[in-house]
């Protein structure tokens, strides 16, 4: 959550150059989290951009642990697991494919005066924290966004689609 708010409320800078309406419409769209910043600001006579993080840490982690609360952490710590995994999964293949890419052109900067060999692990240092922050940021967004219904809200849904279907023939 740091990351999101960050791009948004930079760290040590002032209210002015703050975008809280892009914060507030980014935490509500793509996270589903509700948090008043502005109100917060215009109430509020000094606040720092560590207030705002905090804030929106907050409503994230009331955010999280009222699903957790709702199904319970025994049946949701399987689904997080499971997240988890398959997110790492898909983007490791996409890393070994970016770590080979780097291999077949990394000769080119001996040209540069540069030791290949160093510049390599480098960039493949970069990559692999390129690979963590990816992963963090999906799991986070699935997790927080993930809608738990009830085996009844289930069943309904299913019905209503059985019934849309049927209407369609």
């Amino acid at each position: 959550m740091a990351e999101v708010v960050h791009t948004f409320v930079p760290a040590g800078t002032v209210e002015e150059q703050w975008d809280l309406p892009a914060l507030e419409k980014v935490l509500s769209e793509e996270w589903h989290i509700e948090v008043p910043l502005q109100a917060m600001v215009q109430d509020s006579d000094s606040i720092t951009d560590e207030d705002v993080l905090e804030k929106v840490v907050k409503a994230a982690d009331d955010h999280f642990e009222a699903k957790l609360a709702l199904v319970g952490a025994e049946q949701f710590t399987p689904f997080m697991r499971m997240v988890l995994l398959q997110s790492i999964d898909s983007h490791w293949r996409e890393h070994l494919a970016a770590l080979d890419y780097l291999r077949q052109g990394i000769h080119l900067r001996g040209y540069a005066q540069k030791n290949p060999k160093q510049e390599y692990k480098r960039e493949a240092f970069d990559l692999f924290s390129q690979l963590l922050d990816v992963v963090k940021m999906e799991v986070t967004r699935v997790l927080m966004t993930v809608r738990i219904q009830s085996q009844e809200q289930v069943t309904e849904a299913a019905e209503a689609i059985e019934q849309r279907a049927e209407s369609l023939h």
